[in-house]
């Protein structure tokens, strides 16, 4: 763990006279900015940032948008300007060393497949997911209320698209909702399941779904895991799919984790870059459901940390709930941007040694304006940092290292393969008198009952498993799991 001053701290980097520039760690969970134009070393600061948390023992959660993040797996090698700026730093105490990293991937491909459940994910969020008008998410809200009724387990799209058939040809099942579910919405919300398995989300709806534990495992050396989702493709063409997931995260943590109160350090840092696809076109209801959960979920010891080229692309209502602000350069050619420079400058509690808005267009690449919270939470005043170089590999991992450190994850085995159980399409069916291919069982091994009795709920079976004790105890309240933004009256779920 970096210490400095004997506290545990979130060491950024060093003012222009070479001393530290650090906060707290217990302040961590007060959220914080990563902001900056492309090219300034927003990625290289998240990565540093990351390697702070897992020293600490704390767990991390980051999307990997280019690809870079996952030099984290592999040690450092510094060389030119960034061994020079190792030497300028020497209470720094850099260490090259690898980092302990599970890869994940929604498609499977280049990490352990990322999974959830359309009945975890719940109405709303699967609406702005699919971007539903009015009527089609009242439609789609109704299809859900008599899945709760009829003890329909919403797993996967195939259980969505069988219920919708079945309502359509039972419209007496809705009842005195039977007005929300015409022929029109029920075609249309085909369609747009139609589309979202065209754009390759089909492979997050299913079992086994994520277990938040699994997030918060430390390593066996104390440090906190850093769990990366490859999210290269995944921004580009399916955009939706990665803030949607990214929304039902941090509503399952806050809908999962206990209170915590004012502790030493969080439990989990979630880095959510390209943070502005977590509320363009998002509906207002939603985006005050976002909002509310920030504010709310540091008491959970969540740290919630948004990257992005400016401040600009969040809400106000968010900009004033972080705590550390880190801005790399920003170029401003236009009067629009030059206003939103002076915006930008404006945020910083004022330094009278500098200038914040005549700095901005004048650092240079892995340098920044910084705003700490003091230790009383109170904003610091801004400086401008040298931020520290990681310890690990700055750059990708080649295809053969990421295969070793996937072949190497505690986690192989548990999730890779899926689980299709008994649900809404396999019991629909089945009413209809059709036959229904069974679902394949994963066999035990050749080992001990013994044996094997100590890891079997940490298996995909086990995880399967859980997941179904979990939705089955809430089938007695009538109610499917599912997150605080996806409940269809604000509820918590039991």
């Amino acid at each position: 763990m970096r210490e400095m001053s004997g506290t545990s701290t979130i060491v950024v980097g060093a003012d222009p006279s070479g001393q530290p520039v650090q906060q707290a760690m217990r302040l961590a969970n007060r959220h914080g900015l990563v902001a900056g134009a492309t090219g300034t070393g927003k990625t290289v600061t998240l990565q540093h940032l990351a390697e702070v948390f897992s020293d600490a023992g704390v767990a991390v959660f980051a999307a990997d948008v280019k690809g870079d993040l996952c030099g984290l797996g592999a040690a450092g090698a510094p060389q030119g300007k960034v061994a020079e700026r190792i030497a300028g730093m020497p209470w720094l105490g850099h260490t090259p060393k690898a980092y302990p990293v599970t890869l994940w991937d929604v498609a499977g491909q280049s990490g352990h497949p990322l999974r959830t459940t359309l009945s975890e994910m719940g109405p709303l969020l699967l609406g702005n997911l699919l971007e539903l008008t009015d009527s089609q998410q009242a439609a789609l809200y109704a299809a859900f209320k008599v899945a709760d009724r009829e003890g329909l387990l919403l797993l996967d799209l195939k259980d969505l698209k069988a219920l919708l058939a079945h309502l359509k040809d039972n419209p007496q099942l809705l009842g005195e909702d039977s007005a929300l579910m015409t022929t029109g919405s029920t075609q249309a919300l085909l369609r747009r399941l139609a589309t979202l398995e065209q754009q390759g989300a089909e492979a997050l709806f299913g079992e086994p779904a994520l277990q938040l534990e699994d997030l918060l495992r430390p390593d066996a050396d104390g440090r906190g895991r850093i769990h990366l989702l490859d999210a290269s493709r995944l921004v580009h063409e399916a955009p939706k799919v990665y803030a949607t997931f990214l929304l039902w995260l941090l509503a399952e943590l806050f809908e999962q984790l206990p209170e915590r109160g004012d502790a030493d350090k969080p439990v989990l840092a979630l880095f959510f870059d390209e943070a502005h696809l977590l509320f363009n076109g998002t509906p207002k209801a939603l985006q005050d459901r976002l909002e509310q959960v920030v504010r709310l979920i540091r008491s959970k010891g969540v740290g919630v940390y948004f990257v992005t080229q400016s401040p600009g692309d969040l809400p106000d209502s968010v900009l004033a709930q972080l705590g550390l602000r880190i801005q790399h350069g920003l170029r401003a050619f236009t009067a629009k941007e030059q206003k939103s420079l002076r915006a930008v400058a404006d945020g910083f509690r004022p330094n009278p040694a500098f200038d914040s808005l005549a700095v901005l267009t004048e650092l240079g690449i892995g340098e920044a304006l910084v705003g700490t919270l003091e230790d009383k939470g109170t904003p610091a005043m801004v400086q401008r940092v040298l931020i520290a170089p990681p310890q690990s590999r700055i750059g990708p991992l080649s295809a053969a290292e990421r295969s070793a450190l996937i072949a190497a994850s505690p986690l192989l085995g548990r999730y890779d393969k899926a689980i299709d159980r008994e649900s809404a399409y396999e019991m629909l069916t089945q009413r209809k008198g059709e036959p229904v291919e069974p679902a394949p069982v994963p066999k035990a091994d050749e080992e001990s009952f013994a044996d094997k009795a100590g890891d079997f709920l940490q298996s995909a079976a086990g995880q399967a498993i859980k997941s179904a004790v979990r939705q089955a105890a809430n089938q007695l309240g009538r109610q499917l799991v599912r997150g605080l933004m996806g409940s269809l009256l604000g509820g918590k779920k039991k």
